[in-house]
């Protein structure tokens, strides 16, 4: 019987220095992520100076058109647009959301997937905002 003790005591530090030894803490893994998402939203996301929801919306429309996406829908009342562009193989569709943060900034935010997977180069996204700007710029500039 002392034996059987011995055995199922041992057996059962055995164990549990098995589960403390492989546990990793949410902190480390946090930081293992290959992007968390603060990083994700940070370079999906762009905050505009102007006040005007269906303006923005409008150069939204007029910068995926330059990209050479067709537009898929657009939704002045839920602030959305969304186009897709097929090349070489690949279907890439994105989904832009314009909200209005305050009477003086809009904020924009992209979300593209491209055969089904999220993409997550932060350079896509870049050449998205900079036509947006462009587009942005020059319907601040020309008489409607």
């Amino acid at each position: 019987m002392r034996k059987l003790r011995f055995v199922w005591w041992l057996l059962t530090l055995t164990l549990a220095a098995f589960v403390c030894g492989c546990q990793r803490n949410s902190r480390d893994a946090i930081m293992d992520a290959p992007a968390s998402q603060v990083a994700v939203r940070a370079y999906e996301s762009r905050i505009f100076d102007t006040g005007d929801k269906e303006k923005t919306l409008r150069a939204v429309i007029a910068a995926l058109q330059d990209l050479d996406f067709v537009i898929d829908k657009a939704d002045v009342a839920l602030g959305s647009v969304s186009g897709s562009k097929a090349e070489g193989g690949t279907t890439t569709r994105i989904t832009v959301a314009v909200r209005q943060k305050s009477p003086e900034q809009t904020s924009v935010r992209a979300n593209a997937r491209m055969n089904r997977k999220a993409v997550a180069n932060p350079e896509y996204y870049q050449s998205f905002f900079d036509a947006l700007g462009k587009a942005l710029f020059l319907s601040a500039h020309v008489d409607d």
